[in-house]
């Protein structure tokens, strides 16, 4: 249920961007709000099962966001592209997790894992990138929702890889 809100809030937010800059803020709020209580379940999980890959994730979250971030912010080279490609190699992503659900591919998981790394570096980059672009306030809220939704599919490919085989 808390994905469904915070997947609405997101929705929302696309139409209240350019009214109301106080209520994308609030949505933005509502947003991680939303996916912390739909995450805390299988945060709980971890913690008690396997710790160790919570603290690997985490720290190679942050190093891969730091990263990434920083040589989109810096590149002067036009992105755009890499982001539309981004986009349909997601798209793609999406349909081979789902084939994965019905057909047992050796090693699959981890090859969708590595897959998703690779599609988020490109996103978190242009993302970074439309954040030293941009002069328009009213778009703020929508970065940051991006780069938080960057950071949450890194952390999420990372918790599976470094629990990978014990859970």
């Amino acid at each position: 249920m808390w994905y469904i809100v915070a997947f609405a809030c997101l929705i929302a937010m696309n139409f209240t961007v350019r009214r109301s800059a106080g209520l994308s803020v609030v949505l933005l709020l509502l947003v991680g709000l939303g996916l912390g209580l739909a995450l805390a379940p299988t945060l709980v999980y971890y913690a008690s099962t396997n710790p160790q890959a919570l603290w690997q994730a985490g720290g190679a979250t942050a190093l891969f966001i730091a990263g990434f971030g920083a040589a989109g912010y810096a590149t002067r080279r036009d992105l755009s592209a890499l982001a539309r490609l981004c986009f349909w190699a997601l798209v793609a992503l999406i349909l081979f997790g789902m084939v994965l659900v019905f057909v047992r591919i050796p090693h699959g998981y981890l090859v969708y894992s590595i897959l998703g790394l690779v599609i988020f570096a490109g996103l978190t980059m242009y993302d970074f990138q439309r954040l030293r672009r941009s002069s328009d306030l009213d778009s703020a809220p929508l970065i940051a929702a991006s780069i938080f939704l960057d950071a949450l599919n890194v952390f999420l490919f990372f918790l599976r890889i470094f629990s990978r085989g014990q859970n």
